[in-house]
């Protein structure tokens, strides 16, 4: 994966909306083996709150695409976010693509990924970078109960 130009959907992330970040993250013309993706299979990798794609967003949908990786941050909005918490997941995003630069494009590299930035997530939790949105529709403490202060 070679690092390409940059897309970006901005918008508040808040308690009742989440937020779809393209990002064009390699160029499959420099790399032959992405020539054999099939347009029509998207790659994907799933956590429970972090969902990155092989695709591109056109009219609210995602398309496939073998320039773009979409990210898909808390997308059940289990947490409430700060501007500056979902940059640092995006900036994370931004270094472990790019440390891939030259692999192939696999499920398995996705996967890497998408697990790193959960990783990340909880971390940030712990740390209390993020918090709990006790108004979702489901509350289910995914990483855990909330701890309290002592």
């Amino acid at each position: 994966m070679s690092r390409a130009n940059h897309e970006r959907i901005t918008g508040n992330h808040q308690q009742n909306e989440h937020l779809i970040r393209p990002r064009s993250v390699y160029n499959n013309e420099s790399n032959e083996s992405l020539q054999s993706l099939s347009l029509m299979m998207i790659l994907k990798s799933t956590t429970r709150h972090i969902h990155i794609f092989t695709a591109e967003i056109r009219d609210s949908e995602l398309v496939p695409s073998e320039n773009v990786l979409t990210l898909d941050v808390d997308p059940d909005n289990e947490f409430i976010w700060a501007t500056d918490s979902l940059q640092k997941v995006y900036q994370k995003f931004d270094e472990l693509v790019e440390s891939y630069s030259g692999a192939d494009l696999t499920d398995y590299n996705l996967r890497r990924i998408g697990s790193d930035l959960e990783h990340l997530v909880r971390s940030m939790l712990q740390a209390g970078e993020i918090s709990y949105n006790l108004n979702v529709r489901a509350l289910n403490y995914s990483m855990g109960l909330p701890r309290v202060a002592e």
